[in-house]
């Protein structure tokens, strides 16, 4: 399944040059040219990587990586700027940027810097999720709401685990069914809307707060239940 990047980036040229490349690499891009296009995007969208240049008209950059951060958002960040002190470097990484690259660049060090985010997201050898007080055990497909266990089938475990790993972002149905069922939408709609129901029937019904919301109109959401709720990854003992 190709990775998914989203580019924000003011300047069209630098924009479709970086989206034609990622293009020819087999990559979906999706470009935004300003920080708030960008940062609505990035809530609401399912990205692999995010591509971010710092001077936007708008929000800059560093708003933008800071307010996704804030929103629980893990998706890495790849940052661009012209600006290479080491004040501005420390300020991007603080805002929970991963990675830092200076204009001007060649596109196959962007490209190398993008391989290795996407690997290193995909690598990661994590074994449990867990928002509040769900937690999500990737190796006995095992879940656990508030100390009780939650019985799922093999679908609706690979439903909460896409959930869990897309906190605060609104999912649409048509993500869900290439996402999770690697179909066809229009052939899953009712599929989708009854594993919610499951979902929620076994997550949600007995425990507060409600963790799956339905956003009118446009799908689900999975919403942390505050600010201190978190998705940790443990690896195992090598």
């Amino acid at each position: 399944m190709a990775m998914r990047v989203l580019v924000i980036e003011d300047e069209q040229k630098m924009a479709d040059l970086i989206k034609r490349g990622l293009e020819e690499e087999g990559m979906e891009v999706e470009v935004s040219y300003d920080g708030d296009s960008g940062l609505n995007a990035g809530k609401s969208g399912n990205f692999d990587l995010i591509v971010l240049d710092l001077g936007l008209p708008g929000k800059d950059g560093l708003e933008v990586s800071r307010e996704l951060r804030e929103a629980g958002h893990k998706t890495p960040i790849l940052i661009l700027t012209a600006q290479d002190s080491t004040e501005m470097k420390v300020k991007g990484f603080d805002t929970g940027a991963d990675d830092y690259l200076t204009k001007p660049f060649a596109f196959a060090e962007l490209l190398a810097r993008v391989r290795a985010l996407l690997r290193r997201t995909q690598d990661e050898d994590s074994t449990r999720l867990q928002i509040g007080d769900l937690s999500l055990n990737l190796i006995n497909r095992r879940a656990i709401r508030a100390g009780v266990e939650v019985k799922l089938t093999g679908k609706e475990f690979e439903l909460l685990e896409f959930f869990m790993r897309h906190p605060n972002e609104i999912l649409s149905r048509e993500i869900l069914s290439d996402k999770v069922w690697g179909g066809t939408f229009d052939n899953l709609t009712n599929v989708i809307d009854v594993y919610i129901n499951y979902l929620r029937n076994k997550i949600d019904r007995q425990f507060e707060p409600k963790l799956i919301h339905t956003v009118r109109g446009v799908g689900y959401t999975f919403k942390a239940p505050s600010s201190e709720s978190r998705m940790i990854a443990e690896t195992k003992a090598s």
